[in-house]
């Protein structure tokens, strides 16, 4: 048996870290997790947890509404055989889970949920994930990436929005849990909403939540518009092409830094490799103008031009 501690807790009036400091890890973690469901058990988390399935009023019996709200994490995550039994108690972090061979996993909440009562389904939900996570047997090397792990699982799977939206900030006071940002959250999301699309911002009752969503949305869109796909924009294609030139010119030479595509030369003439905007496992396509390529991990077909 192991305890996890929960994501990491940003208390009112704390700073909170923006942008996209753990993008890497974000964008292998979405990998694995394909790599692990495949591509038919991703799409058995549509649609995302409704916001009824966790709505939490200050009328509610406090254990009674965990209990309900964690039942509704486990029947999401699709994980019917775990009882979760939730409790507070003072900790530094949001919460711990014990992992523990089941059915039945012990759930610790940070005790300031007690009167934070509508974050309660946020904490859960991380908390919940850890535990699909150890039952699939999958996780990263270290605490902090295995942490990002669990985030952006909860996110991409349908339950982590209530994350985002426990994200408050203002000049007087702030709130965060987990160990994504706000915008790296929303990246995560929109990954999962142009996949199974999926809207999700109606959901938000927190405007700052709203904002990062949108920023995160934007570079997701840009995934989709580097090149070699045909998407990407003039500016693109001309690095591209420049790139393209030299590293024929120059066999063997390196990549350009910040470029995300490779070339490399062999017998069978010359390929870029490149990451799948959906999945980001590596593609690699022949350099011959126009090419349609599908990602064998997730199925995406990808219009290119090499």
């Amino acid at each position: 048996m192991s305890v996890t501690d929960g994501g990491a807790d940003v208390p009112d009036g704390s700073p909170v870290v923006h942008g996209f400091p753990h993008l890497d890890i974000v964008r292998s973690a979405i990998t694995a997790l394909y790599r692990r469901l495949s591509y038919d058990g991703v799409l058995r988390y549509a649609p995302s947890l409704l916001p009824a399935d966790a709505a939490f009023s200050d009328q509610d019996d406090l254990y009674l509404g965990a209990q309900r709200v964690a039942r509704a994490m486990v029947r999401h995550l699709h994980l019917p055989d775990a009882r979760m039994i939730v409790g507070f108690r003072t900790m530094e972090h949001a919460g711990s889970v014990e992992l523990a061979a089941g059915p039945e996993y012990f759930i610790e909440l940070n005790d300031r949920f007690r009167t934070h009562r509508r974050d309660i389904g946020a904490a859960l939900s991380h908390e919940v994930t850890h535990v699909l996570l150890h039952r699939l047997g999958l996780e990263f090397t270290g605490t902090r990436d295995n942490e990002i792990l669990t985030d952006t699982a909860a996110a991409y799977l349908g339950a982590g929005w209530l994350l985002l939206d426990a994200f408050r900030e203002d000049a007087a006071s702030s709130q965060k849990l987990g160990y994504l940002t706000p915008e790296e959250f929303g990246y995560v999301l929109a990954k999962r909403a142009l996949v199974f699309d999926e809207d999700p911002s109606p959901w938000f009752t927190s405007p700052q939540a709203y904002t990062a969503y949108v920023k995160g949305r934007a570079l997701a869109l840009r995934d989709a518009q580097q090149p070699p796909l045909a998407a990407a924009g003039w500016a693109g294609r001309h690095r591209y092409a420049k790139d393209r030139r030299y590293a024929q010119d120059h066999a063997g030479a390196a990549a350009p830094p910040g470029v995300p595509y490779r070339f490399e030369g062999g017998p069978g003439g010359w390929r870029v490799s490149f990451a799948c905007p959906t999945c980001h496992q590596r593609i690699r396509v022949p350099v011959r103008g126009r090419v349609r390529a599908r990602c064998g991990l997730c199925r995406t077909v990808l219009d290119c031009n090499t």
